[in-house]
């Protein structure tokens, strides 16, 4: 089983780290970058065994026929990925097309 990201998305975690820290989320970089390496972390070994919805169809704009899965960080935000699953020589392959959270993308879903 592989977890792949889209290099727009691991973009937008490192843009994340400096929007968290410079928004005052965080007092200190170091604890941007480490919620960043959480997140991350969580997707990368759990996303497999969590519960997949179809994505409606305003995130097509991101890839055809996606998933969704949850992901809390915190009582205040949830942050959802949207990927895609291919078979290739009998490994599952989870490729993630976008990423964002209850602030921005709740309204969509």
């Amino acid at each position: 089983m592989k977890i792949l990201f889209l290099p727009e998305v691991l973009d937008y975690f490192d843009e994340l780290i400096s929007i968290l820290y410079e928004k005052d989320y965080f007092g200190f970089r170091e604890n941007a970058e480490n919620y960043v390496v959480e997140l991350l972390d969580d997707i990368e070994k759990t996303l497999p065994f969590r519960l997949k919805k179809p994505a409606p169809s305003y995130f097509d704009k991101y890839g055809s026929k996606m998933l969704y899965s949850t992901f809390r960080k915190n009582k205040n935000t949830q942050w959802y990925v949207f990927f895609n699953v291919y078979q290739e020589n009998g490994e599952l392959i989870f490729l993630i097309r976008y990423i964002g959270n209850n602030h921005i993308d709740a309204q969509h879903l």
